[in-house]
């Protein structure tokens, strides 16, 4: 079972993430800043991480700063996730090694569950046993 580790300060938001990817049959973990993020990321070793940007504590792009540098998380896909719409942010998120960057208001969370199963198909493809 994948786990997805939601790092996200608004409690409305986190929970209904949380609800969504248990509904779908994720191991899904939580933190509410971004000090706690950076923390949970190294303690489960997670399969996905879904990243808020603005938070206390530190922000998401530092903590997607810190978690590319580190060779124990470097490899887990980060997907951001912000109200903020501006395209310079998104553009820096995606160079720090981000693989998606998602505007809040414009995905509804069946889109956003939709988006992880593919991100994590693309991760898992090459460890799909071969048929006999």
């Amino acid at each position: 079972m994948a786990t997805i580790l939601i790092v996200e300060d608004d409690p409305l938001m986190s929970r209904m993430y949380e609800k969504i990817f248990t509904f779908e049959k994720y191991d899904v973990q939580m933190a509410h800043d971004g000090e706690e993020g950076l923390l949970r990321a190294q303690q489960i070793n997670p399969t996905l991480i879904m990243l808020d940007v603005m938070m206390p504590k530190m922000n998401g792009l530092q903590v997607l700063e810190r978690l590319k540098a580190d060779p124990k998380t470097k490899s887990i896909p980060i997907v951001m996730l912000t109200n903020l719409a501006g395209q310079q942010d998104a553009e820096t998120a995606l160079s720090k090694g981000a693989v998606k960057y998602l505007i809040k208001s414009e995905h509804e969370p069946k889109e956003v569950t939709d988006m992880v199963k593919e991100i994590l198909a693309g991760y898992t493809r090459n460890d799909v046993p071969k048929a006999a």
